[in-house]
């Protein structure tokens, strides 16, 4: 009798247990299904944001911390059988909890703001006005944004900008250190970002040369990049740059004010963009004694070397001719003027 009672026992206990199994599976069915179709107990909306380096591990876990699926382990099953090839866009989406993982996987493919990835080339001698127009024209950020990004160096740690005066006196704080290169660059940054990005490169190419020609003449950093900047700016041709340079270290050394066209040009730039008259003459080499209140574009590692490196002459003057394929350099003013008499025709453009 006690052995049919345990056998009873024994066959009610497995019951009890497949019945158990089976409402667990009815349970994880229902549960799993739920998510998939997107019947899950909340209304949630969520903005994800795919960057470059996210991948289906990143964008799985950020859906589940932020209640847009219920289950990332079942979110990444799921698109490895039904989207195995699946690549995630960098870019914005908005998303909400009641949405099926069809209906997240066919948003993935479109974001709602792009953050795909442009690559931009911003040649030496680029001012902040001709950057904000290429990152506008490749929708990388307003050409408004970037300029005021530009405007002080206050959002950014670098300690390379510690030498920018304060004073009131410069248009754009990070113009001169905004360095020309090729960029990859993501749709619809912010101009903070952009020009990080900028300032990473320029502080991954300062050499102890440049820092010990500033600590050997008592020139700060931002000085070397002002002077560079001209010399960018009027450096037409190739192999002039180094006798440029001496020209205006001359002039310089010598208390004469440099006289160079090219900052003008900068300043009626600064006046038509509606900063005042004391700003535009402040760049006035014509008007202000020596170096202009801060650089006038932002110069190649070419032409900061040729400051350094600059050749020892004895010219004080200097002009372009045949369209600026050729250049004049002498040290006597009564000379300048006789040959810019004879070869200033040449200039035809």
């Amino acid at each position: 009798m006690a052995k049919k009672k345990s056998a009873v026992l024994k066959i009610v206990i497995v019951i009890l247990i497949f019945v158990f199994v089976a409402i667990l599976g009815y349970i994880a069915y229902t549960y799993v299904t739920n998510d998939i179709n997107g019947n899950r107990n909340s209304d949630t909306e969520y903005t994800l944001v795919i960057e470059s380096s996210d991948f289906q591990y990143d964008v799985s876990l950020k859906l589940k911390q932020n209640d847009i699926i219920m289950n990332d382990t079942v979110w990444s099953y799921w698109m490895d059988k039904n989207y195995p090839d699946f690549t995630y866009i960098n870019g914005e989406y908005y998303l909400d909890s009641q949405m099926s993982y069809e209906e997240i996987a066919q948003k993935l493919q479109s974001p709602d703001i792009s953050h795909q990835t442009v690559s931009v080339c911003i040649p030496e001698g680029y001012n902040v006005f001709d950057i904000a127009d290429v990152m506008e024209d490749n929708g990388i950020c307003s050409a408004d944004d970037f300029l005021e990004a530009c405007k002080s160096k206050d959002a950014y740690d670098y300690d390379f900008l510690s030498s920018v005066p304060t004073d009131g006196t410069v248009a754009y704080e990070l113009e001169g250190f905004l360095f020309p290169a090729t960029y990859d660059i993501g749709e619809n940054s912010t101009g903070e970002e952009v020009v990080r990005t900028m300032l990473e490169a320029f502080e991954t190419r300062i050499t102890n040369s440049w820092i010990s020609y500033c600590e050997e003449n008592d020139m700060t950093l931002y000085e070397l990049i002002t002077l560079a900047s001209i010399v960018e700016k009027e450096t037409l041709g190739d192999g002039v740059a180094q006798n440029i340079a001496s020209v205006f270290i001359n002039r310089l050394n010598s208390s004469i004010q440099l006289q160079s066209d090219v900052t003008i040009d900068y300043g009626n730039l600064l006046r038509s963009a509606g900063f005042d008259d004391d700003i535009v003459t402040s760049y006035n080499t014509y008007k202000c004694a020596a170096l202009p209140s801060g650089p006038i574009c932002n110069p190649g590692v070419e032409n900061i070397d040729a400051v350094v490196n600059h050749n020892d002459t004895e010219y004080y003057y200097f002009f372009s001719y045949n369209n600026g394929s050729d250049f004049y350099f002498t040290d006597s003013y009564d000379d300048f003027l006789t040959e810019w008499e004879k070869l200033k025709d040449t200039n035809t453009d």
